[in-house]
């Protein structure tokens, strides 16, 4: 999972359709970018780095952290 870049969706008060439009992508393309699930291609990271206003950095956004096993 990408947890940088989820708290920087919504901190932004978005909601993954919205970024999804965002990108001109479905809500499930962006579902697995946020998951970590999937890769992008670097127009888009940018483009999420933009949306975001670049208050996290770019590295922090693509980084992945374990999901904790219930």
């Amino acid at each position: 999972m990408r947890t940088n870049l989820k708290m920087a969706r919504t901190h932004k008060g978005k909601t993954q359709q919205d970024v999804a439009n965002y990108l001109n992508i479905s809500k499930n393309q962006y579902q697995r970018i946020e998951y970590g699930e999937s890769g992008t291609v670097e127009e888009s990271w940018l483009k999420l780095f933009e949306y975001f206003g670049r208050e996290t950095p770019l590295h922090e956004l693509m980084e992945k952290t374990e999901r904790k096993k219930i």
